[in-house]
């Protein structure tokens, strides 16, 4: 029996994680879940917190923040099309893209007769600093590769490597690196760290503000 005045490490643990909102760098080749039946790496490989669920997806093959809570409210905010939250992503091409695919991006492509909406795209002009990814990329020695910074405000399946791939530019690499106000700054691949009271405000304000 529990004396009285003490409360139990469990009901200290649940408090601590009630309302829990983390970011995680995800490493490639990482399922976006914690259970997988053929065995392949997943979120529980790298996270131990109770209560704390995927708010989205990133494909296994992506890379990059990945928000996970425990706050219902929260995740429906980050996930919900309806509520335009802008990601982020670095992608890796094949081929210079030139001005007419550029804008092709900018202005949406059609994809399974839906056209995505109008999206932010720049050509970067060097390599952005990234940790080496542990599987390489596909590299052809006459095919030159560029870095996209696209904006998207939608989350449709596997968009952004179907979107460079209608323009000729397939994605070889792919990494979001911000979720509204949230950015990956320098979290390394693999490790995760709690998000601040105020950078979850600044969640439920950009989505007031869209």
């Amino acid at each position: 029996m529990t004396q009285p005045g003490f409360v139990s490490q469990s009901i200290i643990s649940a408090r601590e994680n009630a309302l829990r909102t983390i970011a995680f760098n995800k490493p490639y080749n990482v399922l976006p879940c914690f259970t997988d039946p053929d065995g392949r790496q997943t979120l529980a490989d790298y996270i131990d917190l109770p209560g704390v669920y995927a708010a989205g997806r990133l494909d296994m093959d992506s890379e990059g923040l990945l928000l996970l809570t425990s706050e219902g409210r929260l995740a429906h905010y980050i996930t919900d099309p309806q509520h335009k939250l802008q990601k982020v992503y670095l992608a890796q091409v094949e081929r210079i893209p030139n001005d007419e695919s550029l804008e092709q991006l900018r202005e949406g492509v059609v994809l399974n007769a839906k056209k995505t909406r109008p999206a932010e795209v720049l050509l970067l002009t060097g390599d952005p600093q990234l940790p080496e990814r542990p599987v390489p990329i596909r590299f052809r020695k006459n095919v030159p590769t560029a870095w996209l910074e696209i904006t998207l405000c939608e989350g449709l399946n596997r968009q952004v490597r179907r979107m460079t791939a209608a323009v000729g530019r397939p994605t070889l690499r792919l990494i979001r690196v911000a979720i509204g106000p949230i950015v990956l700054g320098d979290l390394q691949p693999g490790k995760w760290r709690d998000l601040a009271s105020n950078e979850i405000a600044q969640i439920y304000s950009a989505v007031r503000h869209l």
